[in-house]
């Protein structure tokens, strides 16, 4: 089928085949029509088109021509989402000067911070963030007729929510458009998750062909490694930013006048690269930075084409310009072949991002940025062989991300933890269970994890939940200014200039940072929520001591600290490091102007790409100075006094500590309470054994005979392994542990009694019989029967003996009721070793006639007869007999 593209044969008011010239899409834009009006379509469909063909430009204009063509009465708003503030601003722009309309009539955008759309806005882009709060604000979206995803191959954690909410929103509102846009080959996965809920299945997917040119790719490995032991290492990034130069300069010399993109992972490092490239270039040649912190205007001079006449470009770019924007002119990508992806340390409570391989989808991505208008050349600052090591794609953000926020919206909806919900990927239990508890602890959520309406507040607040509650508590402290003012710069995006972010407010407030303007008016909507849920918060407050006196320098960190309980921290006594109260380390970064503050509310903290100065592998990004007195007030509820007891070198110890969290206040020793005695010694021998007591030699000896009696006869001879003793202390032991607890020494204690204690009566009569301490042999001697050890389940009773004290003796004795025999070890006069045996009689039948020729020599005095046994038994020489 095909579409006609004049604006007369529509209903609607975009001329297609003045916004579509040159576009490559425009020959899809039947396929699309003919899809969405498709029963089997239902009105939803995935496009899947390369970056650069026009979809993001085509089809939000086609589906409202659409939309007025078969509307009775005014056809309802088509919201295109964008992953990022920048490619939404960028995309309305230029749909709007294609329409020929002024931005902000016909075609508009919001994003956070700033909105250009008014009621007759036909077309309207927004971040996905805007579009989820105005979903929980009216679920059923009932002035739109569609909603386009962009970019959702990107797998953000708001676009896979809102693929899943806007999937429910259908089976409820058929005519409600849905369309996922693609760059990638996981089409098939979102056409299922759209696709008809009445069984006609997946949605039909609308294929482009590329719109690439011939793309030339080079392969420039830096000689040294691309990471450090402090993340990007700058060797790395001097080598990407000559090879820019470099590769651009060239390209001019050849008559090329084109533009040329850097990807680098970070802000840090772009900042980094493009003043490194500043002092290679020549006047004549412009360097911009493309990233999050740098001004909305900043950012769409980076993306909007040169002006005719205008310099030559080297933009050095995050991956905001991987996929979701056209930048104009660019025909020379280099490419760091690293990304900035969020990892969360569940172990200790921290989210941040790591540096990493970008995936090979990303590197393609970024590769085609050079051959959208023309041929072009990609230079890879990495080899092939890293290219190939490379996961095909992105980690979704939904695996690795703080889930937080995410819970609360899924609460809000109606799907806590996503029960229920279709979602590309299913979150993690684990990380989803913590954020349960998070908002649990906020009073977000019931215990039915359904959003309270306290929750529904905080989900209103476009801020992390812990600081939309910090909000509305701290604004009866430090009033709704100063509170409104704290939230905002911690939730976006500005880095605080050496983690300090008392020195970032005054930049926001002076207008010195980029974001600025930005920060001003989320300043002013938070301000106004905080004004309309009244002083003192919509539940009480997150800290259970009063703080009315907070100072004012004091403002942000009791606002962090309300928010990150968790995270106030104090500097470890003689370093440069931190210990938060979750128990964590972490380290500022080198030449902090925070460095020395006793105690940090701590808004930020991650792991470091190898090891911080202070030599935590973690790091402080921002953070407030405050004072122990506002670090107790914010952080009341981790507030907790004890008496600890160890039970260290056989003697009771106990201190009083005062602890917020793992940070110990104060520590004052005492006298223990007997139960906290008691608790702390079995705690001891529970970790240390019994050897913390110690065995005497004669309780040792009991407890083997015990131990042979329990082998080998059983009930009711009691089980004396360590394990068994351990568990039965206040049976056999209670008055030593007492006597422990008050402070005696173990060193006074004998075992001997306490083992005593578990004989089984009558049956302890028989002790002596079934197994004695001493052995008689025929010399007259009592010889020490060695019992073997506790735990050797085949030892046998050994006694060692003079041979010549055993001199006639036939039968080998017994113990254990004669079910054990006693293994001799028959001693020369010199006790050493002759025979090991278990059978006399054998013995002096056998053996023993060697025994003699080679010892009657060497030990003349004593005797050594032919006949064992009628010779008299002895433990004399023969003069002495």
């Amino acid at each position: 089928m095909t579409f006609p593209l004049d604006h007369s044969s529509t209903a609607g008011p975009f001329d297609l085949a003045a916004i579509g010239a040159g576009l490559v899409f425009a020959a899809a834009l039947g396929d699309l029509a003919a899809a969405l009006a498709s029963s089997g379509g239902s009105g939803t469909a995935v496009v899947q088109a390369p970056p650069g063909t026009g979809k993001t430009t085509l089809v939000p204009p086609l589906v409202a021509n659409l939309a007025a063509a078969q509307g009775s009465g005014t056809p309802g708003r088509i919201i295109v989402t964008q992953p990022r503030r920048v490619a939404a601003r960028s995309a309305a722009r230029r749909l709007a000067h294609l329409d020929g309309s002024a931005l902000g009539g016909r075609v508009g955008f919001t994003v956070r911070g700033e909105r250009r759309a008014g009621p007759d806005t036909l077309i309207e882009f927004v971040t996905p963030g805007i579009l989820l709060r105005r979903l929980l604000a009216d679920p059923g979206l009932e002035t739109t007729s569609a909603v386009i995803l962009d970019e959702v191959h990107e797998r953000s954690l708001e676009t896979d929510l809102l693929l899943g909410m806007l999937a429910e929103v259908r089976q409820l509102r058929g005519d409600l458009t849905l369309i996922a846009m693609s760059a990638t080959l996981d089409a098939p996965r979102f056409a299922a998750l759209i696709g008809d809920p009445d069984g006609g299945g997946p949605a039909p997917v609308v294929d482009c062909p590329s719109a690439l040119h011939a793309l030339a790719v080079d392969w420039v490995p830096a000689p040294a490694p691309r990471i450090d032991g402090r993340g990007v290492s700058r060797s790395f990034l001097d080598h990407v930013a000559d090879t820019a130069a470099a590769e651009h300069a060239a390209a001019l010399a050849q008559g090329h006048d084109i533009d040329a993109l850097v990807f680098l992972p970070g802000a840090w490092e772009v900042g980094y690269a493009a003043g490194r490239l500043r002092g290679r270039v020549g006047a004549g040649v412009e360097v911009l930075e493309l990233h999050g912190q740098v001004s909305p205007a900043q950012q769409d001079r980076a993306v909007s084409g040169r002006e005719p006449g205008g310099a030559p470009r080297i933009i050095v770019s995050t991956t905001l310009a991987e996929s979701s924007l056209t930048v104009p002119g660019v025909r020379l990508v280099i490419d760091s072949g690293l990304s900035r992806e969020p990892r969360r340390d569940a172990g200790r409570g921290m989210t941040g991002l790591v540096t990493v391989s970008c995936s090979r989808a990303s590197a393609e991505q970024r590769a085609g940025r050079a051959a959208r208008q023309g041929p072009g050349r990609v230079v890879r600052c990495y080899d092939q062989k890293t290219y190939g090591a490379a996961p095909a794609h992105q980690t979704p953000e939904i695996a690795a991300a703080d889930l937080t926020a995410a819970a609360l919206v899924l609460a809000c909806w109606g799907a806590p933890g996503g029960q229920g919900l279709a979602l590309v990927d299913a979150p993690p239990q684990a990380a989803m269970a913590d954020a349960g508890e998070v908002l649990w602890d906020l009073g977000a959520v019931g215990r039915d994890g359904l959003a309270t309406s306290l929750g529904r507040t905080l989900a209103r607040v476009p801020a992390d939940p812990r600081l939309a509650r910090a909000l509305l508590d701290g604004m009866g402290v430090v009033g709704r200014r100063a509170a409104a003012e704290a939230v905002a710069m911690v939730s976006g995006d500005a880095r605080a200039p050496g983690a300090d972010l008392t020195r970032l407010l005054g930049g926001l407030r002076n207008g010195s940072e980029p974001s600025a303007r930005r920060w001003a008016e989320d300043v002013r909507r938070m301000e106004e929520i905080a004004r309309r849920e009244g002083p003192g918060g919509a539940a009480g407050t997150l800290g259970g001591a009063s703080a009315a006196g907070v100072p004012a320098a004091e403002a942000i960190g009791y606002v962090v600290a309300l928010a990150f309980p968790d995270r106030v921290a104090r500097r470890v006594p003689g370093t440069q490091s931190y210990l938060l109260s979750s128990g964590t380390r972490a380290g500022l970064p080198a030449g902090s102007p925070l460095a020395g503050q006793e105690w940090l509310a701590v808004a930020e903290v991650s792991r470091a790409q190898g090891r911080d100065a202070a030599g935590t592998g973690a790091l402080i990004r921002a953070a407030a100075p405050l004072s122990q007195a506002t670090a107790e007030a914010a952080a009341a509820q981790l507030l907790t006094e004890t008496v600890a007891a160890q039970f260290n070198q056989g003697r009771i110890t106990a201190r009083r500590e005062r602890r917020l969290g793992s940070i110990v206040l104060s520590s004052t020793p005492v006298r223990p309470a007997p139960g906290e005695g008691r608790a702390a010694v079995a705690e001891a021998l529970g970790k240390g054994g019994l050897a913390l007591i110690g065995f005497s030699a004669a309780a040792d000896g009991l407890r083997r005979r015990l131990a042979l009696l329990h082998r080998e006869l059983g009930a009711p001879w009691p089980d004396v392994s360590e394990p068994a003793l351990l568990a039965r202390l206040d049976e056999w032991l209670a008055p030593e542990l007492e006597a422990l607890a008050g402070g005696a020494s173990a060193a006074g204690i004998d075992l001997v009694e306490p083992l005593r204690r578990l004989l089984p009566w009558p049956e302890a009569a028989r002790l002596g019989e079934l197994a004695p301490e001493r052995l008689a042999v025929p010399s007259g001697s009592a010889v020490a029967i060695d019992y073997p050890e506790v735990d050797d389940d085949g030892g046998r009773p050994v006694v060692a003996v003079k041979l010549q004290e055993c001199f006639g003796w036939a039968q080998t004795p017994r113990v254990a009721g004669g079910r054990v025999a006693v293994l001799f070890h028959l001693l020369s006069p010199a006790r050493r070793p002759l025979a090991v045996t278990d059978d006399l009689a054998s013995f002096w039948s056998g053996p023993y006639a060697q025994v003699r020729a080679e010892m009657r020599g060497r030990y003349p005095k004593h005797p050594w007869p032919e006949d064992p046994w009628t010779a008299p038994a002895t433990a004399r020489t023969k003069n002495r007999m």
